[in-house]
């Protein structure tokens, strides 16, 4: 699947006065993609500096050693432990985009047993690292490593949590109307 995201060194290019978000090459083919421009990049256009650090985050999340299934999990597991509806439907259309199975997709969003035990492992650290806020066990972190992930991933996992928190907080603070994002319209 094609990136939404820009690449972090046209991001360090851009003035600090940013020009009108749909003039983003990137956000420019966000907005065909999806209709309209997604919401929670609407709200963080307000702070130039919060909208760079988010795009670049996603970027940097694309090129860890986690495969895209992995950072779907990753993203959708920290979005339902939050209750963020708007990145729940979000990354649930990303995640259909990338023909992953409904199946997987609905036990995501439901909080259920992936059927895969490897990335059932990883949605299950991902959901308690979140709920936690990062203090987690070794015992947690032992059982990840023993499903086949290493030190490495266990902090790519806390750099998607980075991002979703980011676009999670973003959202809810009052007067950015954070309304939940249905799959079917993606225009809140």
């Amino acid at each position: 699947m094609p990136s939404l995201i820009p690449d972090p060194d046209v991001q360090s290019e851009l003035p600090d006065a940013m020009p009108a978000i749909p003039a983003m090459p990137a956000l420019s083919k966000a907005e065909r993609r999806f209709s309209r421009l997604p919401k929670p990049l609407r709200t963080l256009e307000a702070a130039p500096a919060s909208l760079k650090s988010y795009l670049a985050l996603g970027t940097l999340l694309e090129k860890t050693s986690l495969s895209s299934e992995e950072q779907q999990v990753v993203l959708l597991s920290v979005s339902r432990e939050s209750r963020c509806a708007v990145c729940m439907g979000a990354h649930g259309l990303l995640a259909d985009m990338m023909d992953l199975p409904p199946e997987m997709i609905e036990a995501l969003r439901e909080g259920g047993r992936l059927s895969d035990q490897r990335l059932e492992s990883l949605r299950q650290f991902t959901a308690a690292l979140a709920k936690a806020h990062g203090r987690i066990d070794e015992a947690a972190v032992a059982a990840l490593e023993q499903a086949g992930y290493d030190r490495q991933q266990v902090l790519e996992v806390i750099l998607g949590i980075g991002m979703k928190t980011l676009a999670r907080y973003s959202d809810q603070i009052p007067g950015t109307d954070g309304q939940p994002w249905p799959a079917a319209c993606l225009a809140c």
